[in-house]
């Protein structure tokens, strides 16, 4: 009955090996199938030896994903198999609510590396930083653990706490507990900076954000009586999200051209994915914010845009993930996470370990005002003229309201000022 249990899960583990291109099968047949089914009989054998010797019980279920989530993890650290509770929570993301602590991770090195904290989550509030690595969790080890094994111990009942081991880059490692909640991401926020300046901050790239994007520039124009100077766009600490997404919103901001290119192994597969006429920024400035935390989407946006010379970039370096994952639904078992292409810009450049370098590096910062108390104007002589037009300048003054956010967010202040002189640029210009 073992035995044939065992035959069984090789015959269906067969499915998943690619078979030999044409060339190869000409060149030695009979070798390469005689190597493939000795491997097979060979995990059959691991399988059953497992089962009768192995220390504690172990279902066949348990083998098998383990199988196949190693078979896939091994390619790359983006492939992977995703059991029915993980294409749930993965299906759940990308409709913008799901539980837990608001954290993108990877695997890097055997342990769980932070790609970006969500705004306003449990992550994100306790000071998590992209490139941080997670080394344990609630005291246990991540090193031997799956990324989804890592994930799911993250995972859990709204309300509970989940103690996290980091180590970041010049500091020792440190502990910090936070309390899962549940994530409702706010994929669109924006505001006005500057009196003239829309800012439209992308969290994730979730379903309707182009829509969302549309609203919020026209609900600008409307604050601002149509006197937007140009436009903000931040994904900083954006994670990515859907590709389809990633095209609609670099379509809103592009007349024409092509917007990304994914490229397979077979060149036949290729799709090029090219934009509409119309630009619902009319041709105003715009700059893109990126750091080490925008990945995926974020980075096709910042690339499009760049490529084209409708954006200036600012900001670091981007994370660099250029890969395509397609997830296959596998009946009533999951689904499988399967790295099948790369990301190109419209120049041709792959993303893929390089990431996008911005027009103008910022690095983040703090600004201190230096009160000088000598300096000296004409207006403080003994008998200076008066200007004739100072009480009318005074009936127009307006008291002046210090933006917070400018003030403790260096980058995005200098993208303010670049809007500004960009359209002061143009209009002169004209």
């Amino acid at each position: 009955m073992l035995k044939k249990s065992s035959f069984a899960f090789v015959f269906i583990l067969s499915l998943f090996f690619s078979l030999p291109d044409a060339d190869a099968a000409k060149k030695a047949p009979e070798k390469e199938d005689a190597d493939t089914y000795e491997l097979l009989n060979l995990f059959g054998e691991v399988m059953e030896r497992a089962k009768v010797s192995y220390v504690e019980e172990v279902s066949d279920k348990k083998l098998i994903e383990s199988a196949i989530n190693g078979m896939l993890s091994s390619l790359d650290p983006h492939s992977s198999f995703l059991d029915g509770q993980s294409f749930k929570y993965m299906n759940e993301q990308t409709k913008g609510k799901f539980g837990g602590l608001g954290i993108e991770v990877t695997m890097e090195n055997g342990v769980v590396k932070v790609v970006s904290p969500i705004d306003d989550t449990p992550a994100a509030k306790a000071g998590l930083k992209p490139g941080d690595y997670i080394t344990n969790i609630d005291g246990e080890q991540v090193m031997g653990q799956t990324l989804n094994e890592a994930v799911d111990k993250m995972r859990g009942k709204i309300g509970t706490k989940v103690k996290l081991t980091i180590r970041r880059l010049n500091e020792k490692p440190f502990d910090v507990t936070l309390k899962r909640e549940e994530i409702k991401i706010q994929s669109v926020k924006s505001d006005i900076k500057a009196d003239d300046v829309a800012y439209i901050r992308i969290t994730s790239f979730s379903e309707d954000i182009d829509n969302m994007i549309k609203k919020s520039l026209k609900e600008a124009q409307k604050k601002t009586n149509n006197n937007i100077k140009g436009v903000i766009i931040d994904v900083r600490n954006n994670p990515g999200g859907l590709l389809d997404q990633a095209v609609s919103v670099s379509d809103l901001f592009l007349d024409k051209g092509e917007i990304v290119s994914t490229r397979s192994r077979n060149e036949s597969d290729t799709v090029r994915y090219t934009a509409k006429s119309g630009d619902i920024a009319k041709g105003l400035p715009i700059v893109v914010i990126i750091n080490d935390g925008s990945a995926s989407a974020s980075e096709i946006l910042a690339g499009a845009l760049q490529d084209h010379k409708r954006a200036i970039i600012l900001g670091e370096k981007s994370f660099g993930k250029g890969s395509v994952q397609t997830v296959i639904p596998l009946g009533g078992y999951g689904a499988m996470r399967l790295t099948t292409a790369r990301y190109y810009t419209p120049s041709g450049r792959s993303i893929q370990a390089t990431g996008i370098e911005p027009d103008i590096e910022v690095k983040p910062a703090k600004v201190e005002i230096i009160e000088n108390n000598f300096g000296v104007s004409e207006a403080e002589f003994k008998n200076a003229l008066k200007n004739e037009n100072e009480d009318k300048k005074k009936d127009k003054k307006q008291e002046k309201v210090v933006d917070e956010s400018l003030a403790n967010d260096y980058q995005l202040s200098r993208a303010v000022d670049l809007v500004k002189a960009l359209s002061l640029y143009g209009s002169q210009n004209k």
